[in-house]
């Protein structure tokens, strides 16, 4: 008998759909068809891959709405952020990297590193891995996953995903967005597996690149289980985001930067903004214009397009939430701000807050809380400022408010982080152009960009001897003393440190030359 995960509207509890589980052995099954239909779809043009992808686009243009109405009823988040954050960059990524694939999979030439070897003439060739895996997460069910599916069809891979469980209903109208491109059959197959069961499945068996989005531990877990089979990775695994606001920042700005990028989605995203550290000298400006922001934010269900901010996506982080804002509280935090929210409402429904009196022994700041928290810190110094946004295990974004974009980009080349935005936040994840990943803990590897997609390949280099005539190398055998000296007088005369060492090198260089053409 079949099993089924069933989806739930974080917002209402109620249940919204229902979506078949698979097992290790349907993983098996999809694993034997991607490998044996890959080579086929890697051998076609380049050109015939984007004109398959292309069809896509159609799907969602057709479907806006009906992906934005999946999105919200399945995750929590608004209406408004599914289109913004999940929809229109997966449009523009997947035009993006139509456009580039040529480009970023056109064989490249190596200019020659010594003159006396010349005559090797070496080209880099990309190779698709073969059968992508990409395991991706629950707060950006659509998007995250949308852009590496893309990127791995074009560079001529297959592709096996698993969505987050939490997220199916997402998960199975990406399933049925990629399939209209009517792909040969078993270049993408979409699976419903446990998280851990899918991650063992996945290595154990053998997918040839695996990309994983998701917590910090869990990133560890897989990377441990990918060491057994050497199978490469690409782990994108959260963050703990700093806006560092100078003294001359737009703070009109800042504020309406700090509220979006730290409240939509509820705070559940991985480069949401947590930590914000503002100076001394604008610090109670900064903070009353902050609460009258939050204070305003309509928290509810996504009934109307009026609502700002949904519901947190699973019990779990639910929790989590409550848990670091009463730690900080426990600690000296005080909640300086808070919205409204429907407290008596059967959904997953938490305030916007702003916490201050915080400081780095607080869960708050230190761990990843992915939710609608704005914790805000004084400091007086710039060095002050660096210090504290890399006193983190974690490095995925930051930012850096400033009216001297020399300055903020003087201190974002600071911080030790994957991704610096100036006078914005978390957006650049939408830039298909840009590379996306982190420092630290914040995982390995890249996705988007033309970084990202050589991440969906292999380089194989080709290196083609055009000598004319030539039998041997000048080192090959037979060896002899001659040949010995040789080659002395090849390293005096490329290297040696005066004029006359170099004249002697050449002239023994020149006794094994005729090596080249004697057979």
């Amino acid at each position: 008998m079949s099993r089924f995960t069933i989806s739930y509207n974080p917002a209402t509890g109620e249940q919204i759909g229902e979506s078949r589980l698979n097992t290790r052995e349907d993983f098996l099954t999809a694993l034997q068809k991607a490998r044996r239909v890959q080579p086929e779809w890697a051998a076609l043009p380049v050109k015939q891959r984007i004109k398959y992808v292309r069809r896509v686009r159609t799907f969602l243009i057709a479907n806006v709405q009906r992906l934005a109405e999946i999105i919200a009823l399945d995750n929590g988040k608004m209406r408004i952020d599914a289109l913004t954050t999940e929809i229109l960059p997966a449009c523009m990524a997947l035009s993006y990297y139509s456009h580039q694939a040529q480009r970023f999979l056109k064989p490249c030439k190596v200019a020659s590193g010594n003159w006396l070897l010349s005559y090797k003439r070496s080209k880099i060739y990309r190779v698709p891995y073969g059968v992508i895996g990409i395991i991706s997460p629950w707060n950006y069910p659509f998007g995250i996953p949308f852009s590496e599916i893309i990127m791995a069809l074009l560079a001529g891979n297959a592709v096996i995903i698993k969505t987050a469980s939490e997220t199916q209903q997402v998960g199975r109208i990406l399933e049925e967005c990629i399939q209209s491109a009517e792909l040969p059959d078993g270049i993408f197959q979409y699976l419903n597996l446990p998280g851990k069961e899918a991650g063992e499945a996945f290595l154990e068996n053998g997918v040839d690149k695996l990309f994983f989005t998701g917590s910090v531990e869990v990133g560890k877990y897989i990377m441990q289980k990918a060491a057994a089979t050497l199978t490469p990775v690409v782990l994108e695994l959260g963050g703990k985001d700093a806006m560092i606001i100078c003294q001359d920042a737009d703070l009109s700005r800042s504020v309406g930067g700090a509220v979006w990028a730290g409240l939509s989605n509820a705070g559940q995203s991985c480069a949401a903004v947590e930590r914000i550290y503002v100076h001394a000298a604008v610090y109670d400006q900064f903070l009353e214009m902050l609460k009258a922001a939050v204070e305003t934010i309509r928290v509810g269900i996504d009934d109307n397009f009026e609502t700002d901010m949904g519901a947190i996506t699973t019990r779990q982080n639910f929790e989590k939430i409550q848990r670091h804002i009463q730690d900080a509280v426990n600690k000296g935090a005080k909640i300086y701000a808070q919205s409204q929210y429907p407290s008596e409402s059967p959904g997953l429904f938490l305030p916007a807050v702003v916490l201050t009196d915080v400081n780095h022994d607080m869960q708050i700041m230190r761990e990843e809380t992915f939710g609608p928290v704005l914790a805000v810190m004084k400091y007086d110094t710039e060095a002050e400022a660096i210090r504290l946004a890399n006193d983190s295990n974690l490095g995925l974004t930051a930012s850096v408010w400033s009216r001297s974009r020399r300055h903020a980009i003087k201190i974002a080349r600071q911080l030790q982080v994957g991704s610096v935005m100036i006078n914005d936040h978390m957006m650049s994840h939408g830039l298909a152009e840009t590379p996306w990943g982190g420092f630290k803990e914040s995982g390995i590897g890249r996705t988007h960009g033309q970084i990202g997609f050589s991440e969906m390949t292999q380089p194989q280099v080709i290196v083609n001897d055009v000598l004319p005539f030539a039998k041997k190398n000048l080192w090959w055998l037979p060896y002899s003393k001659k040949v010995y000296d040789g080659l002395v007088g090849l390293l005096n005369f490329l290297y040696g440190q005066n004029f006359r060492r170099r004249i002697s090198g050449m002239v023994k260089l020149f006794k094994i030359v005729g090596r080249y053409y004697q057979k």
